[in-house]
């Protein structure tokens, strides 16, 4: 949205507007000036409006999905969206001429975007006991945490009757893989087994490249899991992101609509690199979980993403060499898709060779997200770990990616994940759906030969940090 500017007088050398003021009182006192300098932004009259039609439905004391309150001068200080003086560095003006916010509806115009940039340049005055409405027609109730939860546990147990009803009617055959096609579309995937076993997690001090977040080396051990055979799709992802797309305008489904879906990028999320049969990249781990629950609820299947553990022992495939290959790195470029010959860019899946598992693209191409908070490995062994999220900040991410040298690619690399993967993110608060700087991360989910009750998939599904509070 273009934004008016005012400007600069060369000859004067003036560089704001309280410069130009200055210099128009002195000509009016000349008789040079034929008209009064434009006056200050007024909170009141100029801004609180703006606030109350167009922000305070998302911004406002009790609303779950923004931590910004506009409440008064310094909760935008203390959250950092002003900079008083600055607005070229204030989030909250780059954001409304971006276009960003408001994320829906009508955008601001021109002479809004101008107003509030002017009340920021000027010091953002907030005068002492001014409030903004909170129209109750644009505000919806939101419902208290305990009950909107109790909601989702509900729309959970639907998912898992629908999951053991079709095991019924369409079981698997054990340590077969198989194709899904999701319903109402022309998408598919393909899943590997991955038989039950133990296997030693880490990197041993042989290994070169060994790193300390990689040690110690322990045994753990795993049930059986059916594995995608490639990472996440834009081809799948997006009918997750538009519905339109999944057929469920014409095949109206409560349950799967039951399921959070993300809210509307402000930026193409493929950044020009492929759609059709590339990896679907930059998404959050809350929008994976939250993808594995509509998929689940979609197909009939239970599906998450894997533990560290498992996605490991998955791209070992029965090896214990640092690639799934061998030891050689220079046969690199026959499995995977890294910096020597990507091209600067992701590929599209499945186009190197796989694991002996028929796993394509474990190592290098998107990098994957699994399940666990990034943590130090215990001592001694284990049998199916999880390492729950406490935090938003670090979960633990895999395989290395297109834009990755070859020993980051190795089975044991470890990657944790961090606040700047979000930086350009112009939204307030950052969004809970999307890594914009992140744009070599992707997925792949799992699907455990055993089907845990519904209070274990809702903690599947919700790991309790989706609320980014970096």
């Amino acid at each position: 949205m273009a934004v008016s500017r005012l400007r600069r007088a060369p000859s004067l050398g003036l560089q704001s507007w309280s410069d130009q003021s200055m210099i128009l009182w002195l000509l009016l006192g000349s008789g040079l000036a034929m008209s009064p300098p434009r006056a200050k932004v007024d909170f009141q009259n100029d801004i609180a409006p703006i606030f109350e039609q167009n922000c305070v439905e998302c911004h406002h004391a009790g609303q779950s999905r923004t931590r910004l309150e506009l409440s008064s001068r310094q909760e935008m200080l203390d959250r950092k969206a002003v900079l008083p003086g600055n607005p070229s560095a204030s989030p909250l003006y780059t954001s409304v001429r971006n276009g960003s916010m408001p994320p829906g509806g009508q955008k601001l115009d021109a002479a809004q975007i101008e107003t509030i940039r002017r009340w920021i340049e000027e010091g953002a005055p907030w005068p002492s006991g001014a409030t903004l409405k909170v129209s109750g027609a644009k505000a919806p109730t939101q419902a208290p945490a305990s009950v909107r939860a109790s909601a989702e546990i509900q729309n959970v147990r639907q998912i898992r009757e629908r999951i053991l009803a079709r095991q019924q009617e369409e079981p698997t055959a054990n340590a077969q893989a198989y194709t899904v096609s999701i319903p109402n579309t022309t998408v598919s995937y393909g899943m590997a087994p991955v038989p039950a076993g133990d296997f030693p997690m880490g990197s041993p001090d042989s290994d070169p490249h060994h790193k300390k977040d990689e040690q110690p080396q322990h045994t753990v051990h795993l049930d059986a899991f059916w594995m995608q055979t490639h990472e996440v799709t834009w081809d799948e992802y997006r009918l997750f992101m538009f519905a339109n797309q999944a057929g469920e305008i014409a095949h109206k489904d409560e349950v799967v609509d039951g399921v959070s879906r993300p809210t509307r990028p402000y930026v193409e999320m493929s950044f020009g690199m492929g759609i059709l049969g590339y990896p679907a990249i930059s998404m959050t781990q809350h929008a994976a979980n939250k993808y594995a629950e509509w998929l689940s609820a979609k197909t009939g299947e239970f599906y998450r993403l894997p533990t560290e553990a498992e996605w490991e022992y998955a791209c070992r495939a029965g090896t214990t060499t640092p690639y799934y290959f061998g030891a050689d790195a220079s046969k690199l470029a026959d499995y995977a898709w890294y910096s020597a010959n990507s091209g600067g860019k992701y590929q599209k899946v499945a186009t190197k060779a796989p694991n002996a598992w028929g796993l394509y693209d474990m190592l290098g191409n998107a990098m994957e997200w699994t399940l666990d908070q990034y943590a130090p490995y215990p001592a001694g062994s284990e049998t199916d770990p999880w390492v729950r999220a406490t935090k938003p900040y670090p979960i633990a991410v895999r395989g290395g990616s297109w834009n990755d040298p070859a020993d980051a690619l190795r089975c044991a690399a470890r990657v944790p994940s961090d606040p700047s993967w979000k930086q350009q993110d112009p939204q307030l608060p950052k969004s809970i759906w999307y890594e914009t700087d992140a744009q070599w991360l992707g997925f792949r989910l799992i699907r455990p030969a055993k089907v845990p009750d519904a209070d274990e998939m809702y903690k599947y599904w919700n790991s309790g940090v989706e609320h980014d509070e970096q």
